[in-house]
């Protein structure tokens, strides 16, 4: 291969492809909805409140009516004397929202029951305010059952909250604070990234292969360059490309984003300390972790100086050179695939078939990954970042919690020797497939591709 040529084909590919008209449209309208993910869950979370709800309340037990108290969402009116009947026919009559009747003590039990009567269902703000408020008013009540002073506070005082501190301790002996949290976080983040790139970029080579393979315009190419010269140079120029766009949604998300934030003074749901715990009483689990303990976890002082400790402590040199490195081998190896099945065909349509066989292992990867911060040592997490069409994004995924410089040479001299002998093999599929018209290509052709000389 001559290297000329393939510089004068990344220079052909990249200028072609920034000078589209896509590219520019797909350049300024992906930040602005990046910029709208980051912006529109404080915009929604601020908005979407109950507003001016009047909601008529019968108490029948005589203990829960004290608890619900006004707030700026919802008033409160005592109805207790009004038969239940008769308001259930006039509460929107009366301008009421919703009627609320808490049914008569159970002493046995020790407990109420409760319903609300409404046109339109209940918003869950709503229906949890009122649940939360009851269930206050039930506690204090079996509380007070037991005759014993201060009960409540005793209740309160023997409550448990113990948090945890992790260390971790270098070849000198000395310790760190660190926060496993942070490296989830991260550890996830460099997965997703790498897996997005990696797919996105080569289906890009992909569709540029068949696309000038359908207009006919490769029969012109190879007849001044080596087809192999003619993949390898798109698949680099494809990349720079990439990178390029990458780079712009980058600057321009965080211009958009910073822009919003310094003209309309909203701030982040973060910022504000009621809607961080709104955040923090939702459920939401993710991988097995309880996301919203991690939240509170890090907010603490002793979290946060965990967590900026966890920060300064990170490698971070290592963990960028591992991240362009095998971000370009996984590149590379997936790229001259998805350029031999390009290659193959003569639509997208026909890629389908193809193309399983290489996306699997990307996706297998994908989930190995989001779950290695759970056990980044498990055998299937350690063989996922060995194997090399599956260690370019587990490998990442386990680079934040600590890997031996041995796994990292062994898997990156794995990834190279892959890609080598399979950059070598779509070469020839390519040299090949690129000129193949009116048939539909099978495994079987493939193969037989392979082994012609």
């Amino acid at each position: 291969m001559k290297m000329r040529n393939i510089k004068t084909i990344i220079s052909r590919e990249y200028l072609t492809r920034v000078k589209k008209k896509s590219f520019l449209l797909t350049t300024f309208l992906v930040p602005v909805l990046f910029a709208a993910m980051c912006i529109l869950p404080s915009v929604i979370m601020f908005m979407a409140k109950d507003t001016g709800k009047q909601v008529a309340v019968i108490d029948q037990s005589g203990i829960v009516l004290p608890y619900l108290t006004d707030s700026e969402s919802v008033d409160y009116t005592d109805y207790s004397s009004e038969p239940v009947d008769e308001m259930k026919n006039r509460f929107e009559e009366l301008g009421l929202d919703a009627v609320v009747v808490v049914s008569p003590l159970d002493t046995a039990a020790r407990t109420v029951s409760v319903a609300s009567y409404s046109a339109k269902p209940l918003s869950m703000e709503l229906k949890e305010g009122v649940q939360s408020k009851v269930n206050d008013a039930v506690e204090d009540y079996r509380l007070a059952l037991y005759d014993i002073t201060d009960l409540k506070q005793i209740m309160e005082d023997v409550k448990a909250d113990v948090s945890m501190s992790t260390y971790t301790l270098d070849e000198s002996g000395e310790e760190k604070i660190t926060s496993s949290e942070v490296y989830m976080i991260i550890s996830m983040v460099l997965s997703i990234i790498i897996y997005m790139f990696i797919a996105m970029f080569s289906g890009m080579v992909m569709q540029s292969v068949i696309e000038e393979k359908a207009s006919r315009v490769v029969e012109v190419l190879v007849s001044s360059v080596k087809a192999t010269e003619l993949m390898f140079g798109k698949i680099i120029g494809v990349a720079c490309v990439a990178l390029t766009q990458f780079f712009l949604w980058i600057v321009l998300t965080l211009i958009l984003v910073g822009g919003f934030s310094a003209f309309s003074g909203f701030d982040s749901i973060m910022g504000d300390p009621e809607q961080t715990e709104q955040m923090m009483e939702m459920p939401a689990q993710m991988g097995g972790v309880d996301m919203a303990e991690m939240t509170a976890a890090m907010q603490e002082e002793d979290g946060m100086g965990a967590v900026l400790s966890t920060l300064r402590d990170i490698n971070w040199a290592q963990m960028i050179i591992a991240f362009v490195i095998y971000f370009a081998l996984g590149y590379l190896l997936y790229a001259s695939f998805f350029a031999a099945i390009g290659s193959a065909v003569e639509n997208e349509a026909d890629t389908n078939q193809l193309q399983m066989p290489v996306t699997v292992p990307l996706l297998l990867a994908f989930f190995i990954a989001i779950y290695a911060f759970n056990a980044p040592d498990s055998p299937i997490v350690w063989w996922g970042s060995m194997i090399p069409f599956t260690s370019p994004i587990v490998m990442l995924a386990r680079i934040p919690f600590g890997v031996p410089m041995w796994e990292l040479i062994l898997s990156i001299a794995l990834l190279v020797a892959t890609f080598i002998a399979c950059g070598w093999a779509s070469a020839k599929i390519y040299k090949i497939g690129i000129l193949m018209f009116g048939k539909k290509t099978t495994f079987k052709d493939l193969w037989k591709w392979l082994r012609q000389n």
